[in-house]
């Protein structure tokens, strides 16, 4: 790498930041939804997003190689380099047209198999949430000074459980929530739940069910670096440049004992 973590961190947060200003143009205006080959849905915000992204990624570090959903979706997957940036331009796309203001853009960096930084963006309220490594997360809101974050460890009843609005398989859900002494639940989209974690708000994130290495990329970069953790199912950290992009079930966790 020839460049610096904390440089090309800086670029990630840029990058979602340029992407915020059409897709709240767009989200208060009457647009239109339609639907991709996997049945999906996907709006000019999606699009107009993820061509502001790629364009700044590939213009100042032309050396990184860029995988986003929307170009994957229309073009195809291709063999996963090395490094790459992943970029969802428009996680909970589904949050968006309902108007909750639950979804996020996502950039995210991947270094042969692991998430090593990224940033997340709230466009509504303008929250953002950055890490590069051990103990740099932060969460930035508007123009302030952003400020440290980190997971905690989930107590020993009343943890609380973060999942999905919109992909929630209840009864498994249900089932793992059960396990937990006294648990509750916060539900929210997209991958705000990661940082949710990693600001020590939640304790758990389950989700049972398809997602792609570019809806997590950043958000498990944001969790660990403070000081969270993404796993499978098996134990192993999830592993990012698979042949087809997609994720197994995983349970992401707040600080370890």
């Amino acid at each position: 790498m020839s460049r610096d973590h904390r440089t090309l961190l800086d670029l990630a947060c840029r990058a979602v930041r340029a992407a915020a200003p059409p897709i709240l143009e767009i989200y208060g205006s009457d647009f239109a939804v339609r639907r991709k080959d996997d049945r999906t849905p996907v709006t000019l915000a999606d699009e107009r997003a993820e061509a502001i992204i790629v364009a700044l990624l590939r213009a100042e570090a032309p050396e990184i190689p860029v995988i986003a959903e929307e170009e994957t979706a229309a073009k195809g997957a291709s063999a996963a380099p090395p490094v790459f940036w992943l970029v969802d331009p428009l996680d909970g796309t589904r949050e968006f047209i309902q108007r909750n203001g639950e979804f996020t853009v996502n950039v995210g960096l991947v270094e042969h198999g692991r998430p090593v930084l990224g940033a997340v963006l709230l466009p509504v309220g303008g929250v953002l949430y950055a890490g590069c490594g051990p103990g740099t997360a932060t969460r930035q809101i508007g123009d302030a000074t952003p400020q440290p974050i980190a997971a905690r460890r989930a107590p020993k009843t009343g943890a609380i459980v973060a999942h999905s609005r919109s992909h929630a398989d209840e009864n498994r859900i249900a089932a793992y929530v059960a396990t937990l002494p006294e648990a509750s639940r916060r539900v929210m989209g997209s991958s705000a739940k990661f940082c949710l974690l990693a600001a020590g708000e939640a304790d758990y994130y389950p989700r049972f069910g398809t997602t792609m290495e570019w809806d997590t990329a950043a958000g498990d970069a944001v969790l660990a670096a403070a000081g969270g953790h993404v796993l499978t199912l098996d134990g192993a950290p999830l592993a990012y440049g698979k042949p087809d992009f997609r994720n197994p079930d995983f349970i992401a966790s707040g600080a370890s004992d």
